[in-house]
C-alpha cells in the first residue's frame, strides 16, 4: 500500500433528503473524477473510521454489488453553512 496517500478520501456525494428527514447518498464521485451509483444503503449508525480515524455517522452501502462504507463528518461548529464532509477509506 503507498503509504504517502491519506487513508481518508474525501469525496463529492449526490443525496437526498426523506420527508423524515433522513440523508440517503445516491451517488459519489472518486477522487479520479470517477462517478459511482449507491444501488443501495443497507444501515446507518454512529461510527468511527478505523483504518482513516475520524467519526460521524457510517453507511453500509452497496455500489455495483459491492458492499462498502461511506462516512459522514459533521462539523462540530454548529451552524456553520458547511455541515459536513463525506469520506471513504482508501483500500
Amino acid at each position: 500500500m503507498d503509504t504517502t496517500k491519506p487513508l481518508k478520501v474525501y469525496v463529492a456525494v449526490n443525496v437526498d433528503f426523506t420527508e423524515e428527514g433522513l440523508m440517503l447518498p445516491r451517488s459519489l464521485v472518486w477522487e479520479d473524477g470517477c462517478a459511482y451509483e449507491i444501488d443501495k444503503v443497507k444501515d446507518i449508525r454512529p461510527s468511527y473510521a478505523a483504518k482513516a480515524g475520524g467519526q460521524g455517522d457510517r453507511y453500509t452501502i452497496m455500489v455495483k454489488g459491492r458492499e462498502s462504507y461511506i462516512f459522514f463528518e459533521h462539523n462540530p461548529e454548529y451552524g456553520q453553512k458547511d455541515v459536513g464532509r463525506w469520506f471513504l477509506e482508501r483500500r
